[in-house]
C-alpha cells in the first residue's frame, strides 16, 4: 500500500467532527467504566496473570483440549465441522443452509438467517457470501444491525457502532424503517426491538459466534447484553455456532476465571446481563459447531503466538492513543479493504490470519504499552507489533533483524552501539539537545517527518538541556514529601471507596447489586402469595409459566391464566432460580425437562423465585450446579445496551425488567 492511502484515511479520520466526538465518548466511558469494575476485585493482577497462563497452556496443547471438546459436543448431540480456512467454512453454513432449505415449512421465500455478533463471521466475510447465494442474513445486535443498514463493517470489537452518531442513527431509520426522524435512543431501539422481534421469531438458522468453548463439559459459553443470541440460539430449528479453534477454556473453574475478566474489560460490567452455557440441543432443534481454522494453526507456530490468548475483549482499542483519533474503519489492507480486527490487536491478528494485506497495520501504533496494560490477559502487544513491524507476522524468526530493511537495521545496530557505551550516549544526548534547540528554538516540541506511512508527521518532545542523572546527583529523590505522603493515602482510601459498601449478609449483597442494574428484589416468606399479589396489582392476568414454579390452583383461584407454551404475546415471564449470586445480583436459569427457558426470555417482564439459602457467593460457586444441565444462563438485571452513543438504555431483546422474590422462609 502506498503511504498516500493511509494518508488520507487518516486525515479524514482526523478532519472529521462526528467521528472524534464519537470516539472520545465511546473510549472514556469505556475507560472509566473499566477502572469501576475492577475495583470489586482487589486481586485483579493476580488473576490476570493466572488467565495469562491458563491460555497459554491451552494454545500450548490445543490439539488435546479440542479433541476432548469436539469429543463431549458429538456426545450431546452437537453436529461438529472442522473447517480448514474461510472457504472452508462458508461451505459448512451453505450445507447446512441447504438443508435448511429442503427441510423448511417456507417454501416461496428465501432462507431467513437471525445472526448474533461474531467477529469470526466478520474474519470470513459470511454475510457477503451468503448474500451472494439469495440467503437473507440479519444482524441482531444493535450496533452490528445500524452498521449492516449503512453497509459498512463494524468500527469496534465490543461496540461496533461507535463511530456514529445519534443524529446519524436517527437518519437511518428514519430513511431504512420509515419511523419519524427522532434523536430520543429509546425509541430508536424500542423500534429496533419490534422490527428484530419478527426475525427472532420467523428466521429458519440462528447463527452465533462462542466466548469460550469448555474442553472438559463441552459447553458453548456466549455472553450478550441485549439478549438477541439466546434469541438466535434457542428459537430457530437450526442453530450454528462458528468459533475460532483457539476459543477453548479447559474446565469451569478456568471458565468463571474468565469471566470474572471479560466483561469487566469490555464494558465495565461484572457479569454480562446474559451469560449462557448450552450444553445439548433443545427438544426439535438442530446444532452445528463449526470450528475455524483460518491461519491460527500457522500462528501458534510463529513469533506472533501469544496474540491467539486474546479473548476479544476490545480494552486495547479504547486504550490506544492511536486507535482514539482514528476509529476502526482506517486500519485497511493494501487493497483498501477495512481489517476485521482493528486496533492493537488487530494490528497482530489481522496480518497474522490473513496475511502480508494487513502488514502495514502494525505501523499504527506509538507503542506505548497502553494497549498491555489494559489486556487482562496480559499479552505484550508492544513486542508482538514490533515483530509484525520486522516481517514475522507469517514465519518463525531465523535470526535478528528478519524482516527489517537495510536502512531500518543500521539504525538500529547505531543506537545499540551508542546506547551500551556511556559515554557516547552521554555526548550523543548533548549533541541531540543542541541539535533540537537549534531545530525548534519556540517550542518544546520537535515536529520531523513520518516514513511509516501512517501519518505526515510526528512530535516528539525536545530534548532537555540537562540529563536526568546530572540533576538527580543534585537532589535528595528518596523522601516523600508531605504532598506526596497525603496523595498517597488519599488514592488508596478513594480504592477501597467500594470495598465499603459490602456486606457480609449474602441476600442483603444480591439486593444491593440487582438494585444497582435496575432489577427489583422483594423479601417473602410467602413467595406464591406475595407474586399474586404482585400481578394482580399490575394489571397482569396471564403469565408464560415455567413448569414446578408455582401452585397451579392458587392462580386459578386468582383469575390468573396461565401457559407454559411460548407465546410473545404474553408480558410476564415467570422461573425458578437454582441460585442467585451475592457479588453480581445475578440468578441461574437452567433448563429443567429440556425446556428452552422461553419464559426468562420472551416476555418484557421477567419474575424470579430464588430461595435465600441458594444466593452464592460468586460465580465460581456456582459452576459445579451446572454438571448435569443441558442449557443454562446467568441472568444480570433487564437487557440493556449502549450501542448508540454509549447512552444506557433499558431493555432491547430480551425482559425490560427482572423482579427476584426471594424466599427468606426458612432464614434465620
Amino acid at each position: 500500500m502506498s503511504a498516500q492511502n493511509f494518508r488520507t484515511r487518516i486525515r479524514e479520520s482526523i478532519d472529521n467532527e462526528t467521528l472524534q466526538t464519537a470516539l472520545d465518548n465511546n473510549a472514556e466511558r469505556r475507560l472509566k467504566g473499566r477502572a469501576l469494575a475492577f475495583e470489586s476485585i482487589p486481586d485483579w493482577r493476580e488473576r490476570r496473570q493466572r488467565a495469562h497462563a491458563v491460555r497459554a497452556d491451552v494454545i500450548d496443547h490445543l490439539d488435546e483440549y479440542l479433541a476432548q471438546f469436539i469429543a463431549n459436543n458429538e456426545e450431546h448431540g452437537v453436529i461438529v465441522h472442522r473447517a480448514k480456512d474461510a472457504a472452508d467454512a462458508i461451505r459448512e453454513v451453505l450445507n447446512i443452509t441447504d438443508y435448511a432449505t429442503r427441510n423448511t415449512k417456507y417454501e416461496i421465500r428465501k432462507t431467513l438467517i437471525a445472526k448474533s455478533k461474531s467477529m469470526v463471521s466478520e474474519e470470513i466475510k459470511l454475510n457477503h457470501a451468503l448474500e451472494a447465494e439469495g440467503i437473507e442474513v440479519v444482524e441482531t445486535d444493535l450496533g452490528e444491525y445500524i452498521v449492516q443498514l449503512r453497509h459498512e463493517r463494524p468500527s469496534h470489537i465490543i461496540t461496533p457502532a461507535a463511530h456514529l452518531r445519534k443524529e446519524q442513527v436517527a437518519e437511518l431509520f428514519h430513511e431504512k424503517l420509515g419511523i419519524p426522524y427522532t434523536t430520543d435512543i429509546p425509541t430508536l431501539t424500542t423500534t429496533a426491538r419490534k422490527v428484530l422481534r419478527e426475525v427472532f421469531l420467523t428466521a429458519d438458522i440462528g447463527l452465533s459466534g462462542v466466548n469460550f468453548g469448555v474442553a472438559e463439559t463441552g459447553a458453548l459459553c456466549i455472553i450478550t447484553n441485549e439478549g438477541n443470541a439466546r434469541m438466535v440460539t434457542t428459537l430457530p430449528p437450526i442453530h450454528i455456532a462458528l468459533m475460532g479453534m483457539e476459543r477453548i477454556v479447559p474446565n469451569p473453574d478456568d471458565l468463571a476465571l474468565m469471566l470474572s475478566l471479560l466483561p469487566r474489560s469490555a464494558t465495565g460490567q461484572k457479569l454480562t446481563v446474559y451469560t449462557q452455557l448450552l450444553h445439548k440441543p433443545f427438544p426439535n432443534q438442530q446444532r452445528h459447531l463449526i470450528i475455524l481454522d483460518n491461519g491460527r494453526s500457522r500462528v501458534r507456530n510463529s513469533p506472533l503466538k501469544e496474540s491467539l490468548l486474546c479473548i476479544r475483549c476490545g480494552a486495547c482499542l479504547n486504550a490506544c492513543p492511536v486507535f482514539r483519533e482514528l476509529g476502526g474503519h482506517a486500519y485497511i489492507g493494501s487493497d483498501l479493504s477495512i481489517a476485521p480486527y482493528p486496533g492493537p490487536i488487530g494490528s497482530v491478528i489481522s496480518p497474522g490470519l490473513l496475511g502480508e494485506n494487513f502488514v502495514q497495520l502494525a505501523q499504527a501504533s506509538s507503542l506505548c504499552g497502553a494497549c498491555k496494560d489494559a489486556c487482562p490477559v496480559d499479552i505484550d502487544l508492544p513486542k508482538l507489533l514490533t515483530r509484525v513491524r520486522a516481517g514475522y507476522s507469517t514465519q518463525p524468526t531465523s535470526g535478528d533483524g528478519k524482516g527489517l530493511s537495510p536502512s531500518t537495521r543500521f539504525g538500529l545496530q547505531l543506537f545499540a552501539r551508542i546506547a551500551t557505551h556511556p559515554r557516547l550516549y552521554a555526548a550523543s544526548q548533548k549533541f541531540a539537545a543542541l541539535g533540537s534547540f537549534l531545530f525548534s528554538p519556540s517550542s518544546q516540541w520537535i515536529r520531523l517527518p513520518a516514513f511509516t506511512g501512517w501519518g505526515y508527521n510526528k512530535d516528539l518532545p525536545r530534548f532537555a538541556g540537562k540529563p536526568f542523572r546530572d540533576g538527580y546527583k543534585s537532589k535528595q529523590v528518596n523522601k516523600y514529601t508531605s504532598r506526596q505522603v497525603k496523595a498517597y493515602t488519599s488514592k488508596h482510601v478513594l480504592a477501597d471507596t467500594y470495598t465499603s459498601k459490602q456486606t457480609d449478609d449474602p441476600v442483603s449483597q444480591f439486593t444491593l447489586e440487582l438494585d444497582a442494574l435496575s432489577g427489583h428484589v422483594y423479601q417473602t416468606k410467602n413467595p406464591t402469595r406475595d407474586m399474586i399479589e404482585f400481578l394482580k396489582s399490575h394489571g397482569f392476568n396471564k403469565i408464560l409459566l415455567e413448569p414446578k414454579t408455582m401452585d397451579e390452583n392458587l392462580l386459578r383461584e386468582a383469575n390468573i391464566e396461565f401457559t407454559y407454551r411460548p407465546d410473545p404475546q404474553i408480558t410476564v415471564g415467570v422461573t425458578n432460580a437454582l441460585c442467585g449470586l451475592a457479588d453480581t445480583g445475578s440468578v441461574l436459569i437452567v433448563d429443567g425437562a429440556g425446556s428452552p427457558l422461553h419464559a426468562s426470555l420472551l416476555p418484557e417482564i421477567h419474575i424470579a423465585v430464588l430461595k435465600s439459602s441458594d444466593i452464592l457467593p460468586s460465580l465460581s460457586d456456582a459452576m459445579p450446579l451446572l454438571k448435569n444441565t443441558s442449557a443454562a444462563v446467568f441472568i444480570t438485571g433487564p437487557s440493556r445496551t449502549a450501542d448508540i452513543e454509549m447512552t444506557l438504555t433499558i431493555g432491547v431483546h430480551g425482559p425490560k425488567e427482572i423482579h427476584v422474590f426471594v424466599d427468606v422462609s426458612n432464614s434465620e
